[in-house]
C-alpha cells in the first residue's frame, strides 16, 4: 500500500499504512485516552454521588433530635465526606459508647464536652477528612501524567514521521509529495493523537482538583462549626444540634 494511497484513502487509511513505530505511538495514546475518558466518567459520577449523599445527611444533621440518629445517618451515607467527618467526631466525643440503636450513650454534658474530649475530636475529624481528601484524589494523578506526557509521546511520533520523509527524500533522490507524503501524514497524525489524549486529561484534572479543593474546604468548616456545637458551655449541647448548622 503505498504512500500517496494511504493519503487519499482518510484518515484509518493513513493510520494503516503508517510504519510500525508510528503505529506503536497510537496505540498507547489511545490506550491513554481511553483510560482517562473512562477515569473521568467514574469521578464525574463519584463526585456527583458526593454531592448527593452530603445533602441528604445535612438534611438529617438539621432535623434530628438524636445523636443517635445523626451518626446512624453518618454511617448509612458511607460516600459523603461529611458525614464521615462526623461519625468520626461523634465517636470519638461520646467515647466508649455505643451509638448505635438504643444505646447511645450520655446524651447532654452540662458544660459541653470536655476540654481533652475536644481536642480528640479535632484529631479524628482531621484523620477523617485525610482519608476522605485521599479517596477524592484517588486517580487523579494518572490524568495529571496522561496530561504532561501524552503532547510529548506525539511529539515523538511527530519526530519519527519527519525523520521517514527525510529518509525517503534520501531514498528516491526526490522531494515530491509521493515521497514526502507518508512520514508527514505520520507526524501529524500523531501529534493530534497526543493533543487528543491530553486535552481532556488536563481540563479533567483541573476540575476535578478544584472539586477536591472544595470538599476539603467544607469538611474544615463543618469540623470547626461541630467543634463548637460539641464544645458549647449550654444544657443539651447534643440536642442543640438540631438548630445548629
Amino acid at each position: 500500500m503505498s504512500g500517496h494511497a494511504g493519503l487519499s484513502g482518510g484518515v484509518a487509511e493513513l493510520i494503516l499504512s503508517a510504519g510500525p513505530v508510528a503505529k506503536f505511538v497510537l496505540l498507547v495514546l489511545v490506550v491513554f485516552s481511553i483510560i482517562c475518558w473512562a477515569l473521568i466518567v467514574e469521578k464525574w459520577w463519584g463526585f456527583r454521588k458526593i454531592r448527593r449523599e452530603t445533602g441528604r445527611f445535612l438534611r438529617v444533621f438539621r432535623e434530628a433530635r438524636r445523636l443517635s440518629v445523626v451518626y446512624g445517618a453518618a454511617k448509612k451515607h458511607r460516600d459523603s465526606p461529611l458525614a464521615q467527618v462526623y461519625a468520626a467526631g461523634a465517636q470519638e466525643a461520646m467515647g466508649g459508647f455505643s451509638l448505635d440503636g438504643a444505646d447511645r450513650g450520655p446524651d447532654e454534658w452540662e458544660d459541653g464536652v470536655p476540654r481533652e474530649r475536644l481536642d480528640a475530636m479535632g484529631r479524628a475529624m482531621r484523620r477523617a477528612a485525610t482519608v476522605e481528601i485521599e479517596r477524592m484524589e484517588r486517580y487523579l494523578p494518572f490524568l495529571a501524567t496522561t496530561a504532561s506526557s501524552a503532547p510529548f509521546i506525539g511529539l515523538f511520533g511527530t519526530v519519527w514521521g519527519v525523520m521517514t520523509s527525510f529518509q525517503g527524500i534520501g531514498t528516491q533522490g526526490s522531494a515530491s509529495l509521493a515521497v514526502v507524503a507518508p512520514g508527514i501524514s505520520e507526524a501529524l497524525i500523531a501529534t493530534a493523537a497526543g493533543l487528543a489524549a491530553a486535552i481532556p486529561a488536563v481540563m479533567g484534572y483541573n476540575f476535578f482538583v478544584n472539586r477536591v479543593k472544595y470538599w476539603a474546604g467544607e469538611m474544615d468548616s463543618f469540623s470547626l462549626e461541630l467543634l463548637n456545637l460539641f464544645g458549647r458551655s449550654t444544657p443539651k449541647p447534643v440536642r442543640a444540634l438540631k438548630d445548629g448548622h
